[in-house]
């Protein structure tokens, strides 16, 4: 008895990688990548290290990939660079400086289309009210009146030392 070889089954929505693929829904236009381009660190010349063989659009888009999708670093799709590049790339950005600056960039620049002043002049800050006992000194409980909740103010875990 023979068996018909077949190939293994692919997920739904997986591309293979080369000339064919297509783009994705999170990839920049060429307006796009004029705006953020400038943003970008340059390659300083006569810099150590090793020489860059991906492309600063490529590896952009794949962060936002990963961004978009919600996916682990790991479950980036063939196509793009490899995930340990792309997140040296991230992590580097976001230590110096350059996700800071290109955020406040683009907000700027989104306002403004908007016809608002390009800073903020407003904030909102969420905070979470936890139910006091009433063994809890009144000077440390308060009235949360959007909650209905006599309590304590629990400030968020990032901000503890």
């Amino acid at each position: 008895m023979t068996t018909k070889k077949t190939r293994p089954a692919r997920a739904q929505g997986t591309r293979r990688a080369g000339p064919q693929a297509r783009g994705y829904p999170s990839d920049l236009t060429d307006a796009q990548w004029q705006v953020i381009a400038l943003y970008l660190p340059a390659l300083a010349p006569g810099g150590r290290g090793r020489p860059r063989i991906w492309p600063l659009r490529r590896i952009t888009e794949a962060i936002l990939y990963v961004d978009r999708a919600g996916c682990a670093w790991r479950y980036l799709p063939a196509d793009f660079p490899p995930w340990r590049t792309v997140y040296g790339y991230f992590a580097a950005w976001r230590d110096d400086g350059t996700l800071a600056r290109l955020h406040d960039a683009l907000r700027a620049r989104a306002r403004a289309a908007a016809g608002r002043d390009g800073e903020p002049t407003a904030a909102v800050i969420d905070s979470q009210s936890v139910r006091a006992a009433d063994t809890v000194p009144r000077a440390s409980r308060g009235w949360d009146n959007a909650k209905k909740v006599n309590g304590r103010y629990l400030e968020p875990a990032s901000s503890r030392p």
